[in-house]
This record gives structure tokens, C-alpha cells and sequence, in this order.
């Protein structure tokens, strides 16, 4: 499979990028959610920008390992319905939005642990006050994110993503 190597210039510019279609949106996060693994560094980058917004991690990994290794919680799916307060605006983010099953999880999680049946999770909170953003975006993904860098499409031209923190040892 033919790889695409991206430098910590490339990803600094795709974060900006990323950020200045949120600024364009005129909408802002209340906090980010960064996707461990490949989503800390430009949820971080994200964070320092908006002048260190709160920043949480998501634990959710379903390619590393044979069991699926997904942090399941209460307390975000809340924010994003306002179970407690007014909703939360939240920004989920990862380096890509590859088959979409991580983003999909998340979906499926937090609205099967918070008032599942109701209509205002389609309405109200996807997509509007609970957004995502990914540095890459593969077109042929079953999801729709909200902000990317950039497009690929993986259908038609199988690529395999490789960011600067999965091989910085061996650029030195």
C-alpha cells in the first residue's frame, strides 16, 4: 500500500487550516475532545490556539488490538445533550476520519448512555453543538465530518496516512 508521510510543518498547517474553517463557521467549542492516539497532538495544537481551552481524551481504539479498547463515560455525552446545564458546543477531534467506525463508536456510545431515545441527538447535537474535526478526511468513510484539512479518497486510491509523532524516531 502506497503511503503518504506528513511532516510536523504539514500537520501545523492542516491545524491551522482546520481551525480556520471553525472561525469561519462562526462557532466555538466550550472544550475539545482529543482521540487518543492520533487526535492529542492536533487537539492540543487546537487547545493552545483558542488561548488553552480545556482539552479531555477519549480512549477509543478499535484497530490496535483484537478486543475493541473504548473509554466509555457519562459525563461528555451529558455536556453535549445539557442534561445538567445548557448544552455544551464540544470538538471532537483525530488525525483522520479513516473507515469512520471510531467517530461512529462515539456517536453510538454517547447517545446509548444519555437519553438515547431522543430526537433532540439528531436535531440539536450532532453536527451543531457536538462537532468533528480531522486533520484528513477519506470521502469514502462512512462519516461526515465537520472540518478537514484535507480530503482523500481511499476507494479510489488506497493510501495509508503516516504522521510525524507514529515514526518521529526514525527521522533522526
Amino acid at each position: 500500500m502506497k503511503k503518504i508521510y506528513y511532516n510536523w510543518k504539514e500537520v501545523e498547517g492542516m491545524t491551522l487550516d482546520v481551525i480556520q474553517k471553525i472561525s469561519n463557521s462562526n462557532w466555538e467549542p466550550d472544550y475539545i475532545v482529543g482521540i487518543t492516539r492520533g487526535g492529542l497532538t492536533p487537539a492540543s495544537l487546537i487547545s493552545h490556539w483558542y488561548n488553552d481551552m480545556p482539552i479531555h481524551t477519549l480512549q477509543v481504539q478499535l484497530r490496535d488490538s483484537e478486543e475493541y479498547d473504548c473509554e466509555i463515560n457519562l459525563w461528555m455525552p451529558e455536556d453535549a445533550f445539557g442534561y445538567n446545564t445548557k448544552p455544551k458546543n464540544i470538538l471532537i477531534v483525530d488525525d483522520i476520519n479513516d473507515s469512520g467506525a471510531t467517530l461512529q463508536w462515539i456517536k453510538k456510545d454517547w447517545q446509548q448512555n444519555c437519553l438515547p431515545s431522543s430526537p433532540k441527538w439528531d436535531n440539536e447535537i450532532w453536527h451543531h453543538n457536538v462537532r468533528f474535526a480531522t486533520l484528513v478526511d477519506n470521502l469514502s468513510s462512512d462519516f461526515d465530518v465537520d472540518y478537514s484539512s484535507i480530503e482523500i479518497n481511499k476507494a479510489e486510491d488506497p493510501v495509508w496516512i503516516v504522521y510525524p509523532w507514529e515514526d518521529w524516531w526514525m527521522n533522526e
